[in-house]
């Protein structure tokens, strides 16, 4: 069964992220759906946010542009773990030579990093957004 460019690059961020040791140094795990208890003894957990994809084909070629959030999620005092691991996140996907294995990843870029209070004053929430271009084999 053919793999759609979508989920593809979303097991590529997974896959890249839990195999990055500094970022599972931090965090308790990466969530597409978050669990009871995301942060598994740490202060910290990653999850997917929203996602959307724009067609930028041409002539023959069917390609998008892919838009994921990551969310850093930090319990941590202050927001320096979670400015932390929106940086790890940037040096682990930022410009990379990333590869999908059905699919061609043409570039792949962290556009927009944040890091803000939550409004539950007891989390730091980090924002990664993530673009990538992929033609569609």
């Amino acid at each position: 069964m053919a793999e759609s460019s979508e989920t593809e690059l979303q097991k590529l961020l997974f896959t890249t992220l839990t195999g990055n040791t500094s970022i599972m140094a931090l965090a308790g795990g990466v969530y597409d759906r978050v669990p009871t208890d995301p942060y598994k003894g740490k202060t910290a957990y990653v999850s997917f946010g929203p996602s959307d994809v724009v067609e930028d084909g041409a002539d023959c070629i069917f390609s998008g542009e892919h838009t994921i959030q990551l969310d850093v999620w930090s319990k941590a005092v202050g927001q320096v773990e979670a400015k932390r691991l929106v940086f790890l996140i940037y040096k682990a996907l930022h410009e990379q030579s990333l590869t999908l294995t059905e699919n061609a990843l043409a570039e792949i870029r962290v556009d927009f990093r944040r890091v803000f209070a939550d409004p539950d004053p007891l989390i730091t929430h980090g924002i990664a957004s993530v673009t990538a271009r992929i033609e569609e084999l």
